[in-house]
């Protein structure tokens, strides 16, 4: 069978349903005649007022259609749909105004407010059967094409994260301490970034879709060390001047390997943010930092989040020339480079999740190097919804 077959054919199926059908009246005749006409294709629900309306809309199963009255004593129809329309979980219900009022200014206020249609008292039920069946079906049509188009979103983010972690595991084959050093990182970013999204400055910015682009670009951070001679990569040692220089050309690879990325195939937010954090994520908020000097917000968010989970991770991790620092000294280096090295607010957020920091380490360690399953994360699956791509992210990681 086709797709298009298929697709006929479930339509076929979720069309010959009952709709359900919330009426809102405070006429007991005017519900009795809706009622009846719909009787023989509608699962009926019934509210007094608008309060009683509001609950049921948001109730599951929802209705997929609601006959408002207009002139209802307390909150009149007119607010009823302005409040139905204001919620998420409610604005894609069609509202249908039934009134007896019939001048073209009150069906222009009920149409600017999102209303679908108007039926006009005395009822005509050949009429109410075929408003309610119209817009029943088109609003089923529409949520079937919108959960096509999120099942061919969840499947090409699946493909997504896959060149991801590839791309990510090129550099944990050259070092092994890179690769657990990028799955630490990108949970470090994770967490401060949704602690800094609770913040009024940012919540606007820091929605559910950037924290998950943030969390999926993070392991590109690192990905332009593949062009780093082994012979400086791995020395086992401290380098030196000449030797970092090179090793600071990492930015620059890894941002010329995304450009390339993004010169075929146009522009695109995942890589353009992706760019970002391989580019600039040593730039540092006074100016100081490479490979462009960027100072203070010039330098995009999502590098200033990276530098301070990258800095961190590598105080607290072991090298050949130094011992791990302990938490609560990698800790005060940070505050101590607040303002300087650091954005002041991402240093706040991360002090303020420093403890979920802590135990990342110690978590991935026990999953022996792996990424942290949707159960230790615990706050990323509350902070989004069922439906996220953040679940697909999760699985595949």
């Amino acid at each position: 069978m086709s797709l298009s077959q298929h697709f006929s054919s479930e339509m076929g199926e979720i069309l010959s349903r009952k709709s359900r059908v919330l009426i809102v009246d405070d006429t007991a005749d005017n519900i009795w005649f809706l009622a009846d006409a719909l009787s023989d294709t509608a699962i009926v629900q019934v509210a007094r007022n608008g309060e009683t309306a509001l609950k049921l809309a948001a109730q599951q199963p929802q209705p997929e259609i609601v006959l408002l009255d207009v002139q209802m004593p307390g909150m009149d129809g007119y607010e009823v749909c302005r409040r139905l329309k204001n919620m998420a979980e409610t604005a894609d219900i069609p509202i249908v105004f039934v009134t007896a009022m019939s001048e073209a200014r009150e069906e222009a206020k009920g149409l600017g407010l999102g209303a679908a249609d108007y039926i006009h008292k005395p009822f005509d039920p050949a009429i109410v059967r075929a408003r309610v069946r119209n817009l029943v079906e088109y609003k089923r049509h529409r949520d079937s094409l919108q959960e096509i188009i999120r099942s061919q979103t969840r499947a090409l983010r699946k493909t997504q994260v896959g060149t991801i972690m590839a791309l990510a595991d090129v550099a944990e084959w050259r070092d092994p301490e890179t690769g657990e050093h990028i799955k630490r990182t990108q949970e470090y970013v994770y967490c401060i970034a949704l602690e800094l999204s609770r913040t009024p400055e940012y919540a606007t910015l820091l929605t559910p879709d950037y924290l998950e682009m943030l969390y999926m670009c993070a392991p590109l951070h690192d990905m332009g060390k593949v062009s780093i001679s082994d012979a400086i990569l791995l020395k086992p040692g401290k380098l030196t001047p000449e030797e970092f220089a090179i090793m600071q050309q990492h930015c620059e690879f890894g941002a010329q390997i995304l450009q390339s990325a993004l010169t075929h195939v146009g522009r695109d937010p995942f890589l353009e943010m992706a760019y970002q954090v391989a580019r600039w994520h040593h730039d540092r908020w006074d100016g100081k930092g490479y490979p462009d000097g960027l100072m203070g917000q010039s330098i995009p968010l999502a590098a200033r989040i990276m530098s301070v989970a990258d800095v961190y991770d590598a105080l607290i991790s072991h090298r050949p020339y130094k011992d791990p620092m302990p938490h609560e000294e990698a800790v005060a280096v940070i505050i101590s480079d607040r303002g300087k090295r650091f954005d002041p607010d991402v240093v706040d957020a991360f002090i303020r999740c420093q403890e979920k920091i802590k135990n990342i380490k110690e978590k991935i360690s026990e999953n022996n190097g792996k990424a942290l399953l949707p159960s230790e994360r615990g706050e990323r699956d509350q902070a989004s919804p069922a439906s996220s791509p953040f679940h697909v992210v999760n699985k595949f990681a």
